[in-house]
Formats: C-alpha cells, sequence, structure tokens
C-alpha cells in the first residue's frame, strides 16, 4: 500500500524559504529583519483606497458589478488602462502593436502569472535559463513542477550573453535544447541583486534565443519579470524588451501593482503572445474563473483617476531616502573587503564577501547575525541546482524595504560587528 496518497507535485514540493524566514522574524521580537522583501508601510494608499472604494460602493450602478464574478481574462477598463500605463512606460505610443490591451490578463499577483506560464509552457523535466542568482520563489515553482534550471552568469548591467551563448551551446550539444522553454529574466532592480539588465542586452538575449529555436524545434520565449520597474528613485527607466523589433512574439511580460501600490491588493498582470495567452486563458479559468473584481475595479479607478502616479511617485520619493540611509549605514559598518551591489530602485542590496566565508542557512555568520538579532537572506537560496557550476555561497539579500530607518541604521550596525569578526 502506498504511504501517502498525495501526488508526486504534493510529495515533491517543500516549504517555500520565505516561510522559515518570516516565521523566524515573527517568532522574535527583538530581532531586525533586513531579509523579507515587503513594501513601506507606512506609505501604504489606505485615504486613496478607501475614497475610490466608497466612490464605487455608493452606488448600486457601481457597486454591484464590482461585487459580481468578473471574467477570467480581467476587468475589460482594467486591462485598457494597463495596456496604456505600460505604452507610458515604454514611451510606445497608443499605436503600439506590442502593446494591445487584448493580450493583457490581470492576475491574482504577478506570480500566479508565472506559475500558469510554466504550467501553459513545460512538462515535468524541461528546462528554463534562470540569471544566476534570481528570485528564490521562482525556484521554488520550478522545484515543484520538476522543471529543471540552468543558470546564466549575472554581471552588473544583465545576464552575461557569451555565457548564455554558451549554455545554449552546450544544451544543443548534450541533446537537451529541445527540452529548453524559457529563459526567466527579473529586468529592473532584480531582487535579489538590484541588477537592471540594458536594453541592449535584452536585445541579445532574444537575438540569441531565436537563433537556437530552430534546434530546438519550438518558439523559445523570454520571461520579462518587471515587479521591481516603478520602484526606480534614480537613473531613467530602460524600455522592456517588447520594444525589441520582433520580440512581442517572444516576450512574456509580468508586471504588478502590488509593489508599486499596495501588496494587498494582489493584482498583478501579464502582456503575452498566442497561443500563450488562449491556454494561460483556459488554465486561468480552472484557477479562479478571474482576479478577485472589487481589487481590479479599485485599481482601475487610482489609475484613471491619476492618484496612483500619484503615490508611485510618492513612494519612488521615500525608497531613495531608505536605500540612502541603508548605504551610509553600509559604508560606516561593513568591512571593507565586502562588495556591495548598489541599485536604483526597487527594495534590495547585494553583498559578496570573499568566497572563503560562508553566508549559508548552517554558516557561523548567518547563526552569529541571528544571535544579534538580525536577518538577511543569505545568497545560497537564489542560486538554482545547476550541475555545472558549485552553487556559490558567500552572499547576502538585505532589504530596506519593510525595515523603519532607524532598523535599517540599527539593524546593519549589528550584521557589521558580525561581519567584522570573521573578516577582520
Amino acid at each position: 500500500m502506498k504511504t501517502s496518497a498525495l501526488s508526486v507535485l504534493g510529495r515533491r514540493t517543500g516549504p517555500p524559504p520565505i516561510s522559515w524566514l518570516m516565521q523566524t522574524a515573527l517568532s522574535r521580537p527583538k530581532l531586525i529583519s533586513l531579509a523579507a522583501g515587503f513594501t513601506d508601510s507606512p506609505t501604504l494608499p489606505i485615504d486613496i483606497s478607501r475614497g475610490v472604494l466608497n466612490r464605487i460602493l455608493r452606488s448600486p450602478k457601481t457597486g454591484r458589478p464590482a461585487l459580481q464574478y468578473g471574467i477570467t481574462t480581467g476587468e475589460t477598463n482594467l486591462r485598457r488602462l494597463t495596456a496604456r500605463h505600460l505604452q507610458k512606460l515604454d514611451a510606445a505610443g497608443v499605436t503600439s502593436q506590442s502593446h494591445s490591451w487584448k493580450q493583457v490578463m490581470i492576475t491574482g499577483g504577478s506570480q500566479q502569472l508565472l506559475y500558469m506560464a510554466l504550467e501553459a509552457l513545460c512538462d515535468e523535466g524541461d528546462l528554463v535559463l534562470v540569471e544566476d542568482p534570481t528570485y528564490f520563489v521562482f525556484l521554488s515553482i520550478l522545484q515543484s513542477r520538476g522543471i529543471r534550471a540552468r543558470g546564466v552568469r549575472l554581471e552588473r548591467d544583465g545576464p552575461d550573453l557569451a555565457h548564455l551563448e554558451t549554455v545554449l551551446q552546450r544544451l544543443k550539444k548534450s541533446g537537451e535544447l529541445p527540452r529548453l522553454k524559457a529563459f526567466y529574466l527579473i529586468s529592473y532592480f532584480q531582487n535579489p541583486t538590484g541588477v537592471t539588465t540594458r536594453f541592449e542586452k535584452k536585445r541579445g538575449i532574444l537575438k540569441l534565443l531565436k537563433q537556437f529555436e530552430r534546434a530546438a524545434g519550438h518558439p523559445i520565449y523570454l520571461m520579462e519579470d518587471a515587479a521591481y520597474r516603478e520602484l526606480r528613485f534614480n537613473g531613467p527607466d530602460i524600455p522592456s524588451a517588447l520594444m525589441v523589433p520582433g520580440g512581442a512574439g517572444r516576450v512574456i511580460y509580468t508586471g504588478t501593482y502590488s509593489k508599486p501600490y499596495a501588496p494587498g491588493t494582489r493584482v498583478g498582470f501579464g502582456l503575452l503572445p498566442e497561443p500563450l495567452f488562449t491556454s494561460v486563458q483556459r488554465i486561468k479559468g480552472n484557477h479562479d474563473f478571474g482576479t478577485a473584481n472589487l481589487l481590479q475595479q479599485l485599481l482601475a479607478g487610482v489609475l484613471e483617476t491619476g492618484l496612483y502616479d500619484r503615490h508611485v511617485a510618492k513612494i519612488e520619493r521615500r525608497y531613495g531616502r531608505k536605500a540612502r540611509v541603508m548605504k551610509q549605514a553600509l559604508t560606516k559598518h561593513f568591512p571593507p573587503n565586502v562588495e556591495i551591489w548598489e541599485s536604483g530602485g526597487g527594495l534590495y542590496f547585494w553583498a559578496r564577501l570573499p568566497r572563503n566565508i560562508s553566508t549559508g542557512v548552517k554558516s557561523k555568520v548567518f547563526q552569529a547575525a541571528l544571535k544579534n538579532n538580525v536577518l538577511y537572506v543569505p545568497g545560497e537560496l537564489c542560486y538554482a541546482d545547476d550541475p555545472a557550476r558549485r552553487k556559490p555561497d558567500h552572499e547576502m539579500r538585505i532589504s530596506f524595504g519593510s525595515a523603519s530607518e532607524e532598523n535599517i541604521r540599527e539593524g546593519i550596525k549589528r550584521l557589521g560587528a558580525v561581519l567584522r569578526k570573521f573578516l577582520l
């Protein structure tokens, strides 16, 4: 008799690393968490949301539809507003065919879109390329679904194109290229490193993927995760991969209103080419019939009134200040032989220690940090299980998103004291 009635997926799925990181923070009131990628609570738009919801619910004409089921692909007005918003970000103009509202799907956060896209694309044993390092929750999704990952080295301006070509050649030589379905790229203020990929590199990635499609026997998609795009406080915006000529047919663009507006809304979106759009639409119908309609109406309301843009400008200033506070603290308290990757947006700094110093969950550094009541994300969690290289274990992700300025200063001071014991 089988010892479990669970499916292969049910048995294979492990606890997400974020779960125990959050549990550790909640179980120790004196601990300062620089780990969770939460947004800044004091800036959450309570008044804006109350005003828009009151307006929606004031009349049965608007209130009843908002409290009723919607359609699977999302509320039409929000889809149009989302397409227009992307066109504005990309300076594409309202006639851009690569930003058609008909290819926009509204989802329960961008993570749902990523999950459904993988359901539509990948069978167990298929391959997805990821940045080295990458978003560890995405790695958990791959692990759960039995999808293999291969890492592409990350440079300060995006993936290493020469290494990407090497990985593709290696897969072609081994006969595994037909199993490759996509390259997952966090293109703006990457989680965990803060890196933003240059537009020229996006063009180069799509060109290389296209070159290997004949040998693969099918399209190879670029999954562009732009969750942090609007949390920019330094430098110019960079066009999405949708703006690469011919890219629209190969780009799965995912975004979210959770990070720039409010995580509690859990509203995200994707812009998908056919036949993927239709396949994901059907899968979403099995998931939930459609994202919560009231929350979609809330987002449509803040977008069309201009309240959304004003709120985003406010939080950009807020995160810029918190990033400066963290940078000053890092400069003051961290040993000089720790390499710091600074970003112009997002929620994170990336710290690289000398290679002989482990920062992993079982390391002396991590345990000493916990003892000193400060928590970070060990860099090892952000690397795929790739047989082509040894998983790095000398880095850490440090977040300034949810911590107060006081806790940022004190947390970095505590963490710096720990590192100095091991590095000086």
